[in-house]
Order: C-alpha cells, then sequence, then structure tokens
C-alpha cells in the first residue's frame, strides 16, 4: 500500500526574508562548484590587499624595521602633523590636484567622444582596425612613451628641428616647467584614450536601435539623435567612471613623472606618489610614508561618498543603490 507523503510547505522553500530565493545552505550546496572557482582570486585579493592593508598601523609608530609593528614606539598623530606641515608635501598635493582637475576637464571626455566616433563607422573592418590601431599604445610601457615623446619634443627632437629650419628658437618641450601639465595630459591621451573607449563601445551597444530609427522616422538629425539618446544612455557610465576618477583622484601615477621629474623639477612634476618615494623609501620614513598613504586613501573615500550622493540626486545608481 503506497503511503502519501505530504509535500513540504511552501516557506520551507524559500528564505526566510520571503524572497523566493532558496535559504542560504541549499545556495551553497547548488553553486559550491562556482564558489570554489573564485577561492584563487579571493585568496590573492586576501593576501596582497587586506592583509597588507594592517600594515597601516605604523603610520601611528616610529617604526623600525628591524624592531618590527609590535617593538616600535606608538607616536599617535606624529606623523599626520609632521605631514601637514612639510611644505614638499603641500606641493605635490597641489600638483597632484592640478593635474587630476586638469585631466577631467580634457582627457576624461575623449575617451566618450572617440568611442561616439567609433560607433558611427559603418564600415566594420574600418571599424576594428581604427580600434587596433587606437588600443595599441595602451600596451606600451611609459618608458616607451616618454621616449617616443622626446624624439618628437624634445631639444634634439623632429619639433625643435623643425624650428631651427624655420629659423627660430627651439622648443624644448620637455623640459619646460610651464606646459609640463599639458605634456603629460597628452602622454596620457595617446596612451589610454583608445583603451578607454571599451566600456562606452559595451554600453553603445546596449541602447536600444529602435529608438534611432524611431528618432530618424520623426525627423531627428543626427545631433538631435545623440543629444537625446546617445548621451542619455551613456549617462549612467559616464557618472560611474567619473566617481571612481574622483576616488582615484590622488592617485595620478607614478612611472610616468618619475620619468620625467628630473627634466623638468621637482616643483612642477612632484605628485603624491613620488614624493611617497622619494620620502620613504629613500630616508627610511616608513612611518612618514604609510601616514601619506592612509591621507591618499580617506580623501579618496570622501571624494566617492560626496559624489555618490550626488549621483543618486540625478537619479542615478553611482557605485552602490541608496537603502
Amino acid at each position: 500500500m503506497a503511503v502519501l507523503r505530504k509535500s513540504p510547505p511552501a516557506d520551507a522553500l524559500t528564505s526566510s526574508a520571503g524572497t523566493g530565493r532558496p535559504p542560504l545552505p541549499a545556495r551553497l550546496r547548488r553553486d559550491w562548484q562556482l564558489l570554489a572557482m573564485t577561492i584563487p582570486a579571493v585568496g590573492l585579493l586576501v593576501v596582497f590587499h587586506y592583509v597588507p592593508t594592517l600594515g597601516n598601523v605604523i603610520a601611528f609608530q616610529d617604526y623600525s624595521p628591524y624592531d618590527g609593528i609590535t617593538g616600535s614606539p606608538w607616536v599617535g598623530l606624529y606623523n599626520f602633523q609632521w605631514l601637514l606641515s612639510d611644505p614638499e608635501f603641500w606641493t605635490a598635493l597641489r600638483n597632484t590636484v592640478t593635474i587630476t582637475a586638469f585631466q577631467l576637464v580634457f582627457y576624461f571626455p575623449i575617451p566618450i567622444m572617440l568611442a561616439i566616433l567609433l560607433d558611427s563607422v559603418l564600415s566594420r573592418r574600418l571599424r576594428l582596425f581604427i580600434q587596433g590601431i587606437v588600443y595599441m599604445p595602451h600596451f606600451f610601457s611609459w618608458v616607451l612613451v616618454v621616449a617616443l615623446f622626446q624624439q618628437i619634443l624634445g631639444g634634439a627632437g623632429l619639433l625643435a628641428q623643425t624650428l631651427r629650419q624655420a629659423g627660430h628658437e627651439p622648443w624644448n618641450v620637455m623640459t619646460d616647467p610651464d606646459a609640463f601639465i599639458v605634456l603629460v595630459t597628452a602622454q596620457s591621451v595617446w596612451k589610454d584614450a583608445g583603451w578607454g573607449t571599451i566600456i562606452f563601445l559595451a554600453a553603445l551597444a546596449a541602447i536600444n536601435t529602435n529608438l534611432y530609427e524611431a528618432a530618424a522616422v520623426d525627423g531627428a538629425s543626427r545631433w538631435r539623435r545623440l543629444w537625446h539618446i546617445t548621451l542619455p544612455g551613456l549617462r549612467p557610465v559616464i557618472l560611474l567612471l567619473l566617481i571612481l576618477r574622483l576616488g582615484d583622484a590622488l592617485n595620478v601615477g607614478f612611472e610616468q613623472f618619475f620619468l620625467q621629474r628630473d627634466a623638468v623639477g621637482a616643483e612642477a612634476a612632484e605628485v603624491l606618489d613620488t614624493f611617497v618615494y622619494w620620502r620613504t623609501l629613500m630616508t627610511g620614513a616608513w612611518s612618514y610614508g604609510a601616514a601619506a598613504g592612509l591621507f591618499k586613501g580617506l580623501v579618496g573615500l570622501i571624494l566617492i561618498v560626496v559624489a555618490n550622493k550626488v549621483a543618486h540626486r540625478f537619479g542615478e545608481q553611482g557605485i552602490y543603490k541608496r537603502s
């Protein structure tokens, strides 16, 4: 005689929160293979990012590698007071903020415009050819990029030779402190603008093409379609990348500025990354460098939170959802 068994109640198959999803143990049993695949990546993240972060405690110590973290004396906020009273720190901070603001205005929009131009190319082969050309400099090292610009804009470069032949005084752009901010921005544009179009091209591909067809039928010009369809479709991605760029505002790079610091002088080329290198690794002031690193992280966190709240005011999600 068959025994009829009662099926479990419906709420037993869902989470207690009423989300309609299976409970956590069931999801872990179901997805354990995928979770196991993430273990190496999570391990690398923990070992090389989170564990070293604990070492920032030396910013509050008079750290010595011979005594270690446990044996070094605590000095409280002394390193931060030393940092904020150092005129060289404020010079590096001023240069970093100035370069970041300049690149936000003259560099950040270029990948957007380049992606729109590439997306408008009708020939697929021509588009792929142009993409390959503009992507290639991303894979060059900064040593090669600076060397190429030296051959063009240096004292013995193409520009200087052309000016000499024309009877004018040669202009060595590579050693001009007044032109340095434009120089590094031009280098960054040439090297990374093409690579930065990848995300915007993906966002453009997600825009419904029926919107363009309907707008064309209604008589909208190409500029009208760009303004009312393309740019609104890119706005969430633009705001997201802008927020992330603001959070990384005090990190303009190291190698690019380190290679050109001696040519134009520290007054123009010293940024926070090179400042920490010269004041920490070259002098052994480890606690001082850790304090500068924590300062950068704190400012970046504040900028991300503020920019994200501004994005919420404009109705965008930002980097995290509002509760």
